[in-house]
């Protein structure tokens, strides 16, 4: 075990179900090595400000099941420059702080690896994000419990899709990944997705639609990821009325529903696994690391590796079997 005496605990970005279980397990497992631990709220915001919390094992009590995060999120941009990264630094030195355990995406990622590489602070980053699409974990935090959210909405929205003769277009969050919407698809039988990955085009889309009609569908569900190329739910929904008379046309944008709600077992689980494996980590001296779950395996892979965003993308047999399915 290493000489770290100090752990700080973030989140940042947006935030995902099971940070809360993950900062549960932070602090216990630092506690049980005993190890003081603060927590730093507000992300690298809280940084800047030295709004800094001395933590013990009761301070996490009953908030397993929260969604949210007690140490609540910022975006801040003035981290990014090179005087904020400075200033952060010098705060946590000042506090005694020796290393750190982030839980975020990929800005989160991203920051805590500059940080760690200039001022060489240990440093372990968890992948907290329900867009799961950070390389190194099979899942991230939230992810699971986010798409069981989708799926919910999406087989109530059918039952009344089918009552009337309606297409529904359903709009997912998913700027730059088709994570969501691709799982939650497939799980809920929708006759399309359209996703940032791929562009499938109104046409396209029109076309699979009429097939559908033609081979009696009279109703269908279209989720559309909202970093979609083709301009979003409400404008794909504009051209498809133009084609279709017959379909009732509704939308529905699901937006940061999403975001919050206690968090699957799956997610507890992965964030106690991932919060108490990074501790560990740490104080066996490893630092600038993305730890995640690879098949049932907790992994550790290097921050600069986890942020290749080329190493990301989409299962190509997933993908496939929504057109295959959805016949």
């Amino acid at each position: 075990m290493s000489e770290i005496k100090k752990i700080g605990v973030f989140t940042s970005g947006g935030d995902a179900p099971g940070m809360n279980a993950c900062i549960r397990a932070v602090v216990r497992t630092a506690v049980f090595y005993g190890v003081e631990v603060v927590g730093i709220r507000r992300g690298y915001q809280g940084m800047l400000e030295s709004d800094f919390w001395d933590m013990d094992a009761r301070s996490v009590g009953n908030i397993i099941h929260l969604g949210g995060t007690i140490l609540k999120t910022a975006r801040c941009t003035e981290f990014m420059t090179d005087e904020g990264t400075e200033k952060a630094y010098n705060n946590l030195k000042e506090y005694g702080i020796d290393a750190l355990v982030a839980i975020g995406g990929d800005g989160t990622a991203r920051g805590a690896e500059r940080l760690s590489n200039r001022f060489k602070i240990p440093t372990i980053c968890i992948p907290g994000t329900i867009d799961n699409d950070l390389y190194g974990s099979d899942f991230t935090l939230g992810y699971d419990t986010a798409t069981n959210t989708v799926i919910e909405a999406i087989d109530k929205i059918r039952d009344t899709a089918a009552s009337h003769n309606r297409l529904f277009f359903i709009e997912v969050m998913g700027r730059d990944s088709g994570c969501i919407a691709l799982r939650s698809g497939i799980a809920g039988g929708a006759e399309a997705v359209l996703l940032p990955e791929r562009a499938t085009g109104v046409d396209e889309l029109i076309s699979k639609l009429s097939v559908d009609a033609k081979n009696k569908k009279t109703s269908s569900i279209v989720i559309v990821a909202e970093g979609d190329k083709s301009g979003g739910a409400y404008q794909l929904a504009e051209h498809v009325k133009e084609k279709f008379n017959f379909y009732d046309i509704k939308v529905t944008i699901l937006g940061h529903l999403q975001r919050g709600g206690s968090p699957s077992s799956f997610d507890r689980v992965l964030a106690s696994r991932l919060g108490f494996a990074a501790v560990k980590e740490l104080l066996n001296g490893k630092t600038r690391q993305m730890i995640g779950l690879r098949g049932n395996s907790i992994v550790l892979t290097p921050l600069e590796e986890a942020l290749n965003a080329s190493h990301f993308k989409l299962e190509d047999d997933l993908m496939e079997m929504v057109s295959v399915l959805s016949i």
